[in-house]
């Protein structure tokens, strides 16, 4: 709406210059609407900090697909978008990563917005997951096949020096669970150039979603030792002299000796 996008002037170091860049707090787009030409609104699906994301239909293929618009003070110079499509695009072979496919321009209420398509993925969010659980929780065999699944994933990422950055329950798609879990990611956050505190970020992220995964504080106590070596009681110096990389998680998982 027209009442929710205003002008930020942000003046230039070193000029005069001034420059007007539009804020927009929110995209209106109602079920029905054709983007590009070519894409037909669904639903939306979310939103978080730089834009929001819309289940699309592509025509006249009639393919499902996720299309995230970047709210433009967001997005200075498509600087976001390039990143988040050059990332995908760089870990497409990582199943874990949603697989990106192309961008695109609209205009909306006159402003430019950039926009990336990548592949719908239908699933569950790990945070409603967990909710839905007996005692909104797993239980110990359950949640070490999810953080398996999610440290094999991550690996995968590590092992083409990038990283998420985010990992957080309201940031993996559930797509299947039995024996093992099949998810996906979303929102890698942009740090800069990888280094290494951002793989020990991730690492101890990781953990943190175990020790959530199985109850928490108020769980936690009750677990068997063999949750609490991993979790480390959530002490971020004593998860990473034992856990250095994703990899090192994932060959501990496959040799546990259960008790």
């Amino acid at each position: 709406m027209l009442s929710r996008i205003h002008l930020l002037k942000t003046l230039h170091m070193g000029s005069r210059r001034q420059t007007s860049v539009p804020v927009i707090e929110s995209f209106d787009l109602k079920p029905g609407r054709i983007l590009a030409r070519k894409y037909e609104v669904i639903q939306p699906l979310g939103g978080g900090w730089e834009g929001e994301v819309f289940l699309v239909r592509e025509h006249p293929t009639d393919i499902e697909r996720a299309v995230k618009l970047f709210y433009p003070h967001r997005n200075p110079r498509d600087r976001t978008a390039n990143f988040y499509a050059r990332k995908l695009h760089k870990l497409r072979h990582c199943p874990i990563a949603i697989q990106y496919h192309t961008r695109d321009l609209i205009t909306y209420h006159n402003v430019p917005i950039t926009l990336l398509v990548s592949e719908f993925v239908e699933g569950e969010l790990l945070s409603d997951f967990l909710a839905r659980q007996p005692g909104k929780r797993l239980t110990p065999f359950q949640a070490l096949h999810l953080l398996y699944a999610l440290a094999t994933g991550i690996e995968c990422i590590h092992a083409m020096k990038e990283y998420h950055g985010d990992l957080h329950t309201d940031n993996i798609i559930v797509q299947r669970y039995g024996l093992g879990f099949d998810l996906k990611l979303l929102d890698f956050y942009h740090w800069g150039t990888p280094r290494p505190e951002n793989i020990y970020e991730d690492v101890v992220d990781l953990i943190r979603i175990l020790y959530e995964a199985v109850g928490g504080q108020k769980q936690y106590r009750r677990q068997p030792q063999e949750i609490k070596d991993i979790c480390r009681g959530l002490k971020r110096s004593l998860i990473l002299e034992k856990f250095r990389s994703a990899g090192q998680l994932r060959e501990h998982l496959e040799n546990i000796a259960w008790q």
